[in-house]
């Protein structure tokens, strides 16, 4: 049997649970399994119940204590259990207490009443004429309406009232610690239509290099930390000291993330660890640092350190659709950000999307800052929320920043005002794109991706869709293709842009329009010149497999000879999964011998895993 904490460490135990916010519900459930298996729950919690006790420095817990408890013995009940007597209901006031017959035995007069009854009433209902149904009516329901005056009986039965425990109880504790804190909110709206477009263009570089996927959220969050070195006010939070009112100025910033888990039972929990000093991280450390902690609520792997010292939230119920919130804030804290959905306005929800596409209109999102007015003033979180807008539109390089974190090597999308192209004396936005195409084909390879020793972001004047008065608000337009990626359609904007950063952008430069056989310039832009397609996962483990084989080759090579004169073909090993490729190609088409003539560098390296020759024979 465990021991009770020590009475007098209840102030320190309460001050401790006080800093947990809004997850001071998990207190009492982390208290309730270490008392029923300390292993259970990770080794910070065991310190953190030894040295503070249970929530307020409470002693077992309910669970524990009910077990503990020797139940009531009824006298004379067989084997000394415990028996349970239930008091027969009274009956209502007026109420006629009916006696049911015993199984099998009949009532006697009950048969003729009955029929005479049914006999009675059949006689007395009016014979009803029947109606056709109605096309409308599916399964045979009659065309007459229902008769308004007959309702359904109504049930007298007492509401169902539940104690809360757990969660749902430090939650109701939670909320009316909130009131004492007052807050006032202040809400803005701004066009997502450029972070919507960086986000395609950051997760399509991810899917073709080290993979993952970045969320708004993740924009919106990393957005926060940058704002509030612009506005510092809003990481502040309110305390009192020695019966003081004391403003608290955090040394870091301290972003919690307001995370929905829902349990095996349907019940709902809401759980709000941090990211500690997020100030000093880049974007991919901060995504990394975002992912490891989601990943733990996940996973119930959440320890002490991860919820205390939060300095301010981020709350998204967009998620479910809601436009947006005014959450509570908890003491202890100065500002949360809640983030809605991410919508057309209303009055154009039912509109086509290429007309809303024409007329330039952005889904919208709103954000809500709900801070403690006595410690942040009004004019403090409208303009946090300006500098959101204007980092979230890309200004102060925000976006730069993000691709430079991330390592892509072109440049984002700029925000830019909508171009119309109804006047005669100005170029038909359609002849653009084709300029675009045509500058893609002579100079896309001095943007490609080419240096793996040395990350800079390419860049060339004629590659800018805004060189040619194009803007993001076209990307979701079409325009004719003419012979491009196939010809005789229309792309999107986007998916053009998409084939020709495939086609001459990434890490192999073409450069054919220098040949003047026009035939020969077509044949090239028929092959290169097409959406791309991720290969299969079947694929990419034969890649690996052949590029393992060279390297281990090679290896084993250096190791066993060593000071033997060789060409080796290290760093070059990639040229073995290419001639596999060739071969296979080769041999599906037909083709019935394969020569290869090639210097002496890599040699043993094809003979093994190309021609297949075995070890011995090398």
């Amino acid at each position: 049997m465990a021991t009770a904490p020590d009475p007098s460490s209840s102030t320190a135990s309460t001050e401790a649970s006080n800093s947990f916010g809004a997850n001071d519900w998990l207190l009492e459930e982390m208290y309730d399994r270490y008392r029923n298996d300390a292993t259970s729950v990770d080794d910070s919690w065991v310190s953190y119940f030894k040295e503070h006790g249970g929530p307020g420095g409470a002693g077992p817990s309910r669970q524990t204590a009910a077990k503990q408890t020797t139940p009531t013995q009824v006298a004379g009940h067989p084997n000394g259990q415990q028996a349970t007597q239930k008091k027969p209901a009274e009956p209502k006031p007026g109420a006629q207490q009916k006696t049911a017959p015993a199984r099998g035995q009949q009532v006697a007069g009950n048969s003729s009443k009955e029929s005479h009854k049914k006999a009675t009433v059949e006689s007395a209902s009016p014979v009803k004429e029947e109606r056709p149904i109605k096309p409308g009516n599916q399964g045979g329901v009659p065309a007459d309406p229902p008769n308004p005056s007959v309702r359904p009986e109504q049930d007298d039965s007492e509401p169902t009232r539940t104690t809360l425990r757990g969660a749902p109880a430090r939650t109701a504790k939670n909320m009316d610690a909130s009131i004492s804190v007052p807050t006032a909110t202040s809400v803005r709206s701004l066009p997502v239509k450029l972070m919507f477009d960086q986000r395609i263009v950051i997760n399509n570089h991810l899917r073709r290099a080290r993979g993952g996927k970045i969320s708004y959220t993740h924009l919106l969050g990393y957005a926060m930390v940058k704002a509030l070195a612009l506005v510092p006010a809003m990481n502040n939070s309110y305390d009192v000291v020695d019966g003081k009112p004391t403003m608290v100025v955090p040394s870091h910033v301290n972003l919690g993330l307001a995370i929905d888990q829902v349990k095996d039972d349907g019940t709902r929990q809401l759980l709000v660890p941090s990211i500690k000093a997020c100030e000093a991280l880049s974007f991919a450390q901060f995504w990394a640092a975002y992912e490891d902690v989601v990943g733990k609520a996940r996973g119930n792997k959440l320890t002490v350190d991860d919820f205390a010292g939060t300095t301010i939230s981020l709350t998204n119920p967009g998620t479910i659709g809601t436009s947006h919130s005014v959450p509570r804030l908890m003491p202890g804290q100065g500002c949360i950000i809640g983030m809605g959905s991410m919508k057309y306005p209303p009055e154009f929800q039912g509109s086509d999307p290429e007309r809303l596409s024409e007329m330039s209109v952005s889904k919208l999102l709103t954000l809500t800052s709900t801070y403690d007015h006595r410690v942040i003033q009004g004019a403090q979180s409208g303009e946090y929320l300006a500098r959101l807008h204007g980092l979230l539109l890309g200004e102060d390089g925000f976006y730069d920043d993000i691709f430079a974190s991330l390592r892509i090597p072109y440049e984002p999308i700029r925000w830019a005002q909508d171009i119309s192209a109804d006047h005669e004396h100005q170029v038909s936005k359609q002849a653009r794109v084709f300029e675009l195409i045509n500058s893609y084909r002579a100079r896309g390879h001095l943007m490609a991706d080419t240096d793996p020793l040395e990350y800079r972001q390419r860049h060339h004047h004629d590659l800018d869709v805004q060189t040619h008065e194009l803007t993001l608000w076209d990307l979701d337009r079409e325009f004719a293709t003419g012979s491009f990626a196939g010809g005789g359609g229309r792309m999107k904007l986007r998916h053009i842009l998409g084939v020709l950063r495939d086609s001459y952008c990434r890490t192999i430069g073409i450069e054919y329009m220098h040949i003047q056989e026009p035939v020969q310039r077509k044949w090239i832009q028929d092959r290169v010149e097409r959406p791309h397609k991720s290969l299969p996962r079947e694929e990419h483990l034969r890649i690996l497999d052949k590029l393992n084989e060279a390297e281990i080759f090679e290896t084993f090579l250096q190791t066993k000879f060593v000071g033997q004169k060789r060409f080796s073909l290290e760093g070059g090993e990639s040229g073995i999964v290419v001639l596999d490729e060739i071969c296979e190609q080769a041999a599906e088409n037909g083709l019935a011998e394969v020569c290869i003539g090639m210097p002496h560098r890599g040699r043993l390296n094809v003979l093994a895993n190309i021609v297949g020759k075995s070890y011995g024979q090398i």
